[in-house]
């Protein structure tokens, strides 16, 4: 008998648990989708400079800002979503361009960097419970693996020294960078508390 209600009250809250699980995975689903659209807002405007192929865009601000909020996890699957819509011919790349020219072509790289962006940035939100210094840090180890990445695919595809690739596409762009990630970082770890705090997290 106690066999026999011990296994029905494991049944029982096996039962209650599944609508709780399935609401906090729409959920979760729902905050990579917003930050996806979030990325895809802000990442195709973009500015031309005269010394490079490569634009200025809020991209890499967006990715900040959407990793911050959410982790590691959650953070890669939206930047994951974000190429996915770009690559389907949706104009959410710079310059509101899409499909897979732009995304192989020789800026390409700078995009596909964004995932390794998302993992380090958000290995350190995660591990750092989004103290600001460690963010940061993070912030500045994912985009270093960016502009490598990026930059030597610049320079395959273009034919061009890995230098010159690198005063093309990284060096006129620091200063915008590193403005982009303090912003990023301040109005990413405010919200993220915030959604901690709503138990939305």
């Amino acid at each position: 008998m106690d066999t026999t209600q011990t296994t029905q009250t494991q049944t029982d809250n096996s039962k209650a648990a599944a609508p709780a699980k399935t609401a906090a995975n729409v959920k979760q689903m729902a905050l990579i989708a917003l930050m996806a659209a979030v990325i895809c807002i802000l990442a195709p405007w973009s500015f031309t400079i005269p010394i490079s192929v490569v634009p200025l865009t809020l991209g890499s601000m967006a990715v900040y800002f959407a990793v911050t909020v959410l982790g590691m996890k959650r953070g890669v699957f939206s930047v994951l979503l974000y190429i996915l819509i770009g690559l389907v011919g949706l104009p959410v790349f710079s310059n509101f361009t899409g499909g897979a020219g732009k995304l192989f072509g020789p800026t390409g790289g700078y995009i596909i960097g964004y995932i390794f962006l998302a993992l380090i940035l958000g290995y350190f939100v995660d591990r750092c419970n989004s103290h600001p210094v460690w963010n940061a840090a993070g912030a500045i180890l994912g985009t270093i693996v960016l502009y490598l990445f990026g930059t030597v695919w610049l320079a395959l595809q273009m034919h061009l020294t890995f230098k010159a690739a690198l005063w093309a596409g990284v060096i006129p762009y620091i200063p915008g960078d590193v403005v982009k990630l303090i912003i990023a970082t301040v109005l990413g770890i405010t919200l993220r508390k915030r959604l901690i705090q709503a138990n939305l997290l």
